[in-house]
């Protein structure tokens, strides 16, 4: 088998590319390419990707793209993470009639104008799209401008991390290329087999509705705890001590605030009174943790985990949810779940709110790498 770009490195282009996951991902795929161009329209993403890459995604509208535009950059990919909102459950689900999808379908109707189209070409989105007629338009012009497609719905906890974002990604090639294992051609697949190369049959969907199967994957991800950027002592009593904070190697890089500001990380009192028994919440040994959507921080019902810091029990009585001291997992540590790279960074002018709402916008490092890797192998 031969990675692609081996010989020589693949021209990437990267839509939506938001606060720089997906290029992430590609670098820890540890493929041989380089990102010619970044799309995004918004504006506080770009400071973040150019904070960290040094250089500022295109921000002009994406529909204005023409396809002489696209062949000028003679790219060899194309990785897309186009808008979830027009396919998510809780959203209306208008798919292309909502205008927030209307980017995405210009992208996809220029593939037939091009005189030099991509060899690749990866999407990632919500679970939902694979139902959507925008997933039926972007299946049938790949079809007819010869690509064959690999699609995948994967979670984080199928990759030994202890984080719940099961995600919609689809992979493409242009004929004459094919994938390592051509067996799951057109298929929507729920298991990462292929991308370990496995042949085998897959998991049924019903199988993976048994709680046994997502037992043993819980007890193959590592604890929560890896994950956080600092930690509490003894009983959790936290103050403004800073002596009541232990944090991990590398400070500098994980802790989102000092220390004394950390303290607004945990819950107010009023909040566990009112919702106490919507919220989710794990322990730093905790094996699984809810996806955090852009809304965390504002809101604490269906909008990600909350940390106990701690013990579950004493010798006597179990605590009360008042007792436990809650707080927010921070937004390194909301990163580190994202298997963003410890020297990713947010700018000092980005607020705790909009790097958590970044965040929830943003991919799995942790998933998309391996797809990506997958991708770009070709049979020799």
């Amino acid at each position: 088998m031969e990675l692609e770009g081996s010989r020589k490195p693949l021209r990437v282009l990267e839509f939506y590319s938001g606060i720089g996951g997906m290029r992430y991902s590609l670098l820890k795929a540890d493929v041989n390419a380089t990102v010619v161009e970044a799309f995004d329209i918004n504006d506080l993403a770009n400071d973040v990707y150019q904070h960290n890459f040094g250089h500022r995604p295109f921000q002009g509208n994406i529909q204005t793209l023409s396809a002489a535009n696209l062949d000028g950059y003679n790219a060899d990919a194309w990785l897309l993470s186009p808008p979830c909102q027009p396919y998510t459950r809780q959203g209306l689900q208008k798919g292309s009639s909502d205008a927030r999808a209307s980017s995405f379908l210009k992208i996809l109707e220029l593939i037939p104008q091009l005189l030099r189209p991509p060899s690749y070409l990866f999407v990632e989105n919500v679970v939902g799209f694979e139902t959507s007629d925008t997933h039926a338009i972007l299946v049938e012009i790949l079809e007819k401008n010869s690509f064959v497609t690999q699609e995948f719905i994967l979670s984080p906890l199928q990759f030994g991390l202890p984080y719940s974002r099961p995600r919609y990604y689809c992979l493409a090639k242009r004929k004459p290329l094919s994938f390592e294992v051509p067996e799951f051609n057109s298929q929507l697949l729920r298991t990462p087999g292929p991308l370990l190369g496995r042949t085998e049959r897959t998991v049924e969907k019903e199988q993976l509705q048994q709680p046994e199967y997502w037992d043993e994957l819980l007890q193959a991800c590592q604890p929560v705890d890896d994950f956080l950027a600092f930690k509490t002592f003894g009983n959790g009593n936290i103050g403004k001590d800073s002596s009541t904070y232990s944090f991990h190697a590398n400070d500098s890089a994980k802790s989102d605030r000092s220390d004394e500001e950390n303290n607004g990380y945990f819950v107010p009192s009023s909040l566990i009174e009112r919702w106490g028994s919507a919220m989710d919440i794990v322990y730093p040994h905790s094996k699984r943790c809810c996806c955090f959507t852009k809304s965390y921080y504002r809101y604490v019902k269906g909008t990600g985990s909350l940390l106990a810091t701690v013990q579950e029990k004493t010798e006597n009585r179990t605590p009360s949810l008042q007792d436990v001291s809650l707080r927010y997992f921070t937004p390194r540590e909301v990163a580190n779940l994202h298997s963003f790279p410890e020297d990713f960074q947010f700018p000092q002018q980005i607020s705790l709110r909009q790097r958590y709402a970044m965040l929830g916008n943003s991919l799995s490092v942790g998933v998309v790498a391996p797809l990506l890797q997958y991708l770009f192998i070709n049979p020799s």
